[in-house]
């Protein structure tokens, strides 16, 4: 099994080939990830410090709660997750005896990593050949892009990635797909217009016959409330499922085990707070998410949408992005994003 840092969530790729590309060294994987954090940092410092302000009071009373109620609405935590925390952490300074309001800030940071725990969970490679990813997203949300940074990764792990470019709406989709293609030489199913259905089957196809670990299945961005657009999304994951079982079952498996798409990723905007948590909802009762990429977090004041997230629809989150480089797409961490949001 290929991971991409030791000690970490991570992505799990089994590859199919003898040869898998290099992986980093024991020494450079935790510089490469030091440098990951403090990107992270940065780009949750509008997030942080309004909330890191409130504990620089004299005491811990209720006007220190209040304001940190305020600060957490103001993130877009939500008030469902805002309540969790409060109560959570009045619990934890009882049970402590801590009189320090500095020392709530740590306290706060373990209630929120044990709040995002559930979001903390690997995107594992291997288990079916191909394994086929599913990406949808709104418009603007650097879903494109990201499936670009996916395939940096999954390459570097050793993972051969084929690209299907089904988003046949917009006239630049399939160029920015082809670009990244060109970028991690990796192949890439298109078509001049045309169903994006029938370029998903295809892909699919072609990936089960060139023996590819993965093919990556770009859609066009739409709203959740565009129902006509929503039932293309459905579309294409029922006409991928006809390329049938890409591993045996099991004898007690379900029947539809290995059909693909094996997961359903959704892209969002770190930056659109509220509407973040609006979106998974709606994707996630159209299509059945298995997992998310949360883009743009890289000076949000909103970074809290995650809490909200993990209170409301606990959907994994598998990667998190600060930037436009390559290398600002991470897996996620429920402790090392509490930290970052909280230092």
């Amino acid at each position: 099994m290929f991971s991409f840092f030791k000690k970490k969530p991570q992505a799990v790729v089994t590859p199919s080939a003898p040869e898998a590309a290099p992986a980093a060294t024991p020494e450079a994987a935790p510089q490469q990830r030091q440098s990951w954090l403090s990107r992270l940092k940065a780009g949750l410092r509008k997030t942080g410090a309004s909330i890191s302000s409130v504990f620089t009071g004299a005491q811990i009373d209720d006007a220190l709660y209040e304001d940190l109620e305020t600060a957490l609405l103001m993130a877009d935590t939500g008030v469902k997750a805002t309540s969790h925390l409060l109560e959570d952490l009045k619990r934890r300074v009882k049970a402590s005896g801590t009189t320090d309001p500095a020392a709530v800030k740590g306290l706060l940071v373990d209630a929120l990593t044990e709040l995002l725990a559930p979001l903390q969970k690997p995107l594992e490679i291997g288990r079916f050949k191909p394994t086929v990813i599913m990406v949808a997203g709104v418009n603007g949300a650097g879903k494109t892009t990201s499936i670009g940074k996916l395939t940096r990764h999954l390459s570097g792990s050793g993972a051969s990635v084929l690209l299907a470019a089904a988003d046949t709406f917009r006239a630049a989709a399939r160029e920015q797909l082809g670009v990244w293609a060109d970028r991690n030489t990796v192949d890439i199913i298109s078509q001049d217009g045309g169903d994006p259905a029938a370029v998903a089957f295809d892909a699919v196809s072609a990936g089960k016959a060139r023996g590819r670990d993965v093919v990556l299945v770009d859609t066009a961005g739409r709203l959740p409330t565009q129902q006509h657009l929503m039932e293309e999304l459905r579309k294409i994951k029922r006409v991928v499922q006809k390329t049938g079982p890409l591993t045996p079952s099991s004898g007690d498996a379900p029947a539809d085990a290995g059909l693909p798409p094996h997961e359903v990723l959704l892209v969002i905007d770190g930056n659109t707070g509220q509407n973040a948590l609006h979106q998974v909802k709606a994707f996630d009762d159209a299509l059945g998410l298995t997992g998310l990429i949360v883009t743009k977090l890289d000076g949000t004041a909103k970074g809290g949408v995650l809490a909200a997230i993990a209170r409301e629809r606990p959907v994994p989150v598998y990667f998190i992005g600060v930037g436009e480089k390559l290398e600002d797409l991470e897996t996620f961490s429920a402790r090392e994003f509490a930290q970052a949001l909280l230092s």
